[in-house]
């Protein structure tokens, strides 16, 4: 297989962590390793290290959105981001989210026409709903999210449900299956370090412990297990139940808890970024909890697998595909009677919880390296398609406007390049001051022959060197400033068409 240089573009990377951030890192991290090169292009937030990963990370500006919707927006016009993937020379774009960074990557297609893949991971209308209030609003925002689903040359979904959740919006193309890998190995975590990592909680002997990982949010079908819980409780049957993340929700979940009497039966780790720790937990539990409708891939589902630990899920459900219940895993209806009584009588037969682990480990684990292999595969045969003009672009109303921002762009990059390469020039002048000052102070006598011998000359090609770069420069500079002017008249006529 070619060594390929790949953009990969997100709204959110590490230090921020949820699914789809843990996805372009493995995603980065699997290319860079067998594959040629990766380029990560995401927001700047916080206390991010970039320094961390042997491939770089490229962070345009930002404003700061978490009181609303939990991340920062990324503002996706930059012209230094934009100068700096057209050097790296990329062979193809992978989006993984259809918002902001949706629109830098429709800017970068433009300026080096390649390949524009996007990966559907979530199901964003109803992040959409749960952040805009108002319907005509939300028609919106879907529409506006359609439009950017509809630029990119083939669409990839996690899962079938994802698949079906993203044609439900309106999308009438087809989209390919290309599931996510797991990050932790296989296997289950020996047992003095699931007992040095537990050891601070209440998780008595012979008791099941049920777990539950990810976002505390209420979508996630977090009522369901409280309420199941309870009459679990109500039957008189021990258990402990742990929560493992944060959210917005958190404090609700923790009342609701308390309202239903089940503190003592209840424990809140908080959100886990020790991979080995989160393993351990994943081992020490007999069953997870993620009765979610929400999820289009289920991750969590496949990490607990990789621990040969089973799951209980709605039938139907994104989460569940590829499990038989009572094989791999368990299924139940949506609501708390029907995991109430699944509860029931798993506790009742720990064997059937013990197997079905097993066969979830050998049959729903997939890992990271197996999975962007398939992707990397896949990426030659977009490639291949792209080249022979395979992907007929439709035309939007907005892709004349994005057209021109994108080589708007491109313009701009050549002139923070040209920034740069002036910048350079003064560094290299300066270097060879220091040298010239170092080789006076190691032997004047011998720095004074060698300047003398010719000095003529010297100057006259130190001249003719810095004569030639100011024309280099106000030719560049002259020509760059005309197709500037050009494309802002070109750029202003197309939003005018646009509205």
């Amino acid at each position: 297989m070619p060594s390929r240089t790949i953009c990969l573009l997100n709204d959110s990377f590490p230090p921020v962590i949820d699914g789809v951030s843990n996805a372009v890192l493995n995603y980065a991290v699997n290319i860079e390793k067998n594959y040629g090169h990766a380029i990560v292009v995401t927001p700047e937030v916080e206390n991010a290290d970039d320094s961390v990963y042997p491939f770089p990370v490229l962070r345009y500006p930002s404003i700061d959105t978490r009181k609303l919707v939990g991340y920062v927006a990324g503002v996706p016009f930059s012209p230094d981001i934009a100068y700096k993937v057209q050097q790296n020379y990329v062979d193809l774009l992978h989006l993984h989210c259809p918002t902001a960074s949706a629109i830098l990557a429709w800017q970068l297609r433009e300026s080096m026409n390649v390949p524009l893949i996007l990966t559907w991971h979530t199901k964003y209308d109803i992040d959409i709903k749960n952040v805009i209030h108002g319907k005509l609003l939300q028609e919106g925002a879907i529409k506006a999210l359609l439009q950017n689903v509809n630029a990119c040359d083939e669409i990839w979904t996690v899962s079938r449900g994802a698949g079906d959740n993203l044609h439900s919006l309106g999308y009438e193309g087809s989209t390919i299956v290309m599931e996510n890998g797991v990050d932790l190995p296989k296997g289950a975590v020996a047992e003095d370090i699931v007992r040095e990592v537990t050891k601070q909680y209440d998780l008595p002997d012979g008791v099941p412990v049920f777990l539950f990982v990810g976002r505390m949010m209420w979508y996630k079908g977090l009522r369901i297990i409280i309420d199941a819980l309870a009459a679990l409780r109500e039957s008189g049957i021990p258990f402990r139940m742990v929560f493992v993340g944060g959210g917005g929700d958190e404090q609700e979940v923790r009342e609701y808890v308390t309202a239903s009497g089940l503190d003592s039966c209840c424990i809140y780790t908080g959100p886990i970024h020790d991979r080995e720790a989160l393993r351990a937990w994943y081992s020490r539990a007999d069953l997870f909890l993620f009765p979610s409708t929400f999820d289009t891939n289920g991750l969590v589902v496949r990490e607990a697998a990789a621990c040969a630990t089973a799951s209980i899920l709605i039938e139907g459900s994104c989460a569940a595909e590829g499990v038989a219940d009572w094989r791999n895993g368990f299924l139940i209806e949506e609501n708390a009677d029907s995991m109430a009584a699944k509860l029931k009588e798993l506790c009742m037969n720990p064997a059937a919880m013990k197997q079905a682990g097993e066969n979830a480990q050998n049959e729903l684990y997939i890992s990271w390296e197996d999975a962007v292999k398939k992707a990397s595969e896949r990426y030659e045969i977009v490639l291949d398609k792209f080249r022979s003009g395979e992907y007929k672009r439709r035309h939007r109303p907005m892709n004349e406007f994005v057209r021109s921002q994108g080589e708007l762009m491109g313009i701009l990059g050549d002139l923070w390049g040209l920034q740069e390469d002036i910048k350079q020039d003064f560094r290299d002048q300066k270097q060879q001051l220091r040298e010239l000052q170092q080789q006076f102070l190691e032997d004047p006598q011998q720095f004074a022959r060698q300047q003398l011998a010719e000095p003529q000359q010297k100057i006259r090609e130190f001249q003719q060197r810095i004569q030639q770069r100011q024309q280099q420069i106000h030719d560049r500079l002259f020509a760059e400033e005309e197709l500037l002017m050009e494309r802002m008249h070109t750029l202003r006529d197309d939003i005018i068409d646009s509205l």
